[in-house]
């Protein structure tokens, strides 16, 4: 590659590169404990909601650089009502299901006022913020409620067993995890040769080099990554519920025409109303999808925690914004995608892990991810006065 092609690749694979650097910087300020298999484990299984909110949150995002206040106070209230249930004996498909509709209705709620009544979304879901956190500690009574039921906890990824069990025993490294990782990484491999093809049948200008490149890096890392959560207990669960959020949301917004909706309505509302495109849909959906996800969160993180308080999902909001802008997503709107959001997810992540290994106190690990939020905005805001 020449020096144009190096630029390009550096520029396009900025928050890879950063990712790459942060991880080798913690693995020796920590002495390579940040690459232990259980803290790798633990990462996946600790920021599990950031990646499922992420993933909702883009969707807003797109639409104008819209974001949700309320998410994180959803997610309580979610977590609250799920908890009741399953305290009441009903089995795990009814607690499951009424926490997802309940984030959906709450969605549709705030999507409503949003989209026809012209609600800015900033102060909408402030209000929602403020209801859902009183009204979960309404159900909740002011106190913790404890979830007994082991199938539900083995199903979301709550507990110490709660992992795809390994089909070849006999050896010290799980093979069906290693299995997994090396069919994944083929899977990518053959996603960008593909993609590659029909690009150049169409005529189009490609980077081959460069495309390769990132595509080496990413399915190294995949490799790297399946390793290490085999030389612990294998795949989590819970990593199973966030690659089918993640590839459902990944498909909707590269390969469906309301994905596409997403972009257009962020790029330019009114052209894409006058196009004939209903704008006022699409802010309802981006609400009502980011609702539903809220209320898988909150499936998720019941599951992981044990039980419900009023207290939980404090910040869970800031967290999914923070991902989607870091991994890529335009404050204006119309710009961003699913694996940015990873990669934004999996950097704060890393960011936070590697922190709290070395003993850094919470309120410095809060100021570091503030700096990187703004250096990553700071980069988009620059980016588009170069193009104007």
């Amino acid at each position: 590659m020449n020096n144009n092609h190096v630029l390009a690749f550096i520029k396009k694979n900025t928050m890879v590169i950063a990712l790459v650097l942060v991880v080798i910087f913690f693995s020796v300020s920590t002495g390579g404990k940040i690459l232990y298999a259980q803290n790798i484990n633990n990462l996946i299984s600790q920021n599990g909601y950031v990646f499922v909110l992420a993933a909702g949150m883009l969707l807003c995002i797109l639409t104008g650089g819209n974001i949700d206040l309320s998410v994180g106070s959803v997610v309580c209230f979610t977590m609250g009502i799920g908890a009741l249930i399953l305290k009441a004996g009903l089995p795990t498909p009814a607690a499951a299901l009424a926490m997802l509709a309940v984030g959906l209705l709450v969605g549709m709620f705030q999507g409503f006022w949003i989209a026809w009544v012209s609600v800015p979304p900033f102060i909408a879901t402030l209000a929602g913020m403020y209801a859902f956190r009183g009204l979960s500690n309404v159900i909740l009574g002011g106190y913790s409620v404890g979830v007994g039921n082991e199938t539900y906890l083995k199903v979301f990824g709550g507990g110490a067993d709660c992992y795809v069990p390994d089909f070849f025993h006999g050896t010290g490294l799980n093979i069906t995890c290693m299995a997994v990782g090396i069919i994944v990484a083929v899977l990518v491999l053959v996603s960008t040769l593909r993609s590659h093809m029909v690009r150049s049948k169409m005529g189009i200008a490609t980077h081959a080099a460069a495309d390769f490149a990132r595509t080496v890096i990413i399915c190294a890392l995949i490799l790297w990554i399946a390793y290490k959560l085999a030389q612990y207990k294998g795949i989590p669960s819970v990593l199973i519920w966030i690659a089918l959020v993640l590839l459902v949301y990944g498909y909707i917004t590269q390969y469906t025409s309301l994905g596409r909706y997403f972009y257009a309505v962020g790029g330019n509302e009114k052209a894409t109303r006058l196009s004939g495109v209903n704008t006022n849909f699409v802010y309802f959906r981006a609400y009502a999808n980011m609702g539903l996800l809220a209320g898988f969160a909150g499936v998720l993180m019941l599951a992981r925690a044990g039980h419900a308080e009023p207290t939980y999902g404090v910040g869970y909001e800031m967290d999914a914004i923070a991902a989607c802008f870091i991994g890529g997503a335009s404050a204006y709107g119309g710009v961003g995608k699913i694996t940015g959001v990873i990669i934004g997810a999996a950097l704060m992540g890393v960011i936070n892990q590697g922190m709290s290994i070395m003993g850094i106190s919470a309120n410095y690990q809060s100021a570091v991810k503030g700096i990187v939020l703004l250096v990553a905005v700071l980069v988009d805001v620059l980016s588009k006065k170069e193009k104007a």
